[in-house]
C-alpha cells in the first residue's frame, strides 16, 4: 500500500477558510488573530473587505503570505459624510442611558435590522451630550498590511 499525494485545496469563490490574519494600517493592527483563535469564514459573505477576499483566490492550504494594498484600496476613501453627530437622547435609546463618551471610544451601534452591529469611533462630545462619530472603517483611506496564515479550506 502506498500513500496517495492529494494535493492541498485551495482557495475559490464560496470556499470556507479557517485562518489566522492581520489587518495593519500605518497606526498598526486593527484586527489580529495570530495570539487568539483563528477565524473561520466564507468566501463572498461580506465578512473581508472583497480587496482582501480577491488576494487569497488561489491560494493553497498552508499558505503563509503578505501583501500590502494601496491606500483606499481595501476599504475605500474615506468620506466625511460619514462623520455625524448623535444625540444623547438617541445614544441613550441605543445604547445604556447615560454611558460617558470619550474622544478615540469605539461605540457598536445595532443596525436598523436589529440583526448586526455596526461601529463609530468617537471624535468630540459636545456639552448638551451630542457625540461626534466617525463611521468610515478604521483603515479607510489608508495603505493596509494583510497578513494571513490559511489553515484549512474546504
Amino acid at each position: 500500500m502506498t500513500a496517495i499525494d492529494i494535493p492541498p485545496s485551495t482557495v475559490q469563490p464560496g470556499s470556507f477558510l479557517t485562518l489566522h490574519y492581520r489587518l495593519a494600517g500605518p497606526a498598526g493592527d486593527v484586527i489580529n488573530t495570530f495570539a487568539d483563535k483563528p477565524a473561520t469564514l466564507s468566501l463572498g459573505q461580506g465578512q473581508l473587505a472583497p480587496a482582501v477576499e480577491q488576494r487569497l483566490l488561489g491560494l493553497a492550504e498552508g499558505t503563509r503570505a503578505t501583501f500590502e494594498l494601496a491606500a483606499g484600496e481595501a476599504f475605500g476613501a474615506r468620506n466625511g459624510a460619514m462623520q455625524q453627530w448623535v444625540s444623547r437622547k438617541l445614544l441613550d435609546e441605543l445604547g445604556a442611558p447615560g454611558a460617558h463618551y470619550g474622544v478615540g471610544d469605539m461605540v457598536q451601534f445595532p443596525t436598523p435590522d436589529g440583526q448586526g452591529h455596526y461601529a463609530g469611533a468617537v471624535l468630540q462630545v459636545r456639552d448638551d451630550g451630542a457625540v461626534r462619530f466617525d463611521f468610515n472603517h478604521p483603515l479607510a483611506g489608508q495603505p493596509v498590511t494583510f497578513e494571513v496564515h490559511l489553515i484549512g479550506v474546504l
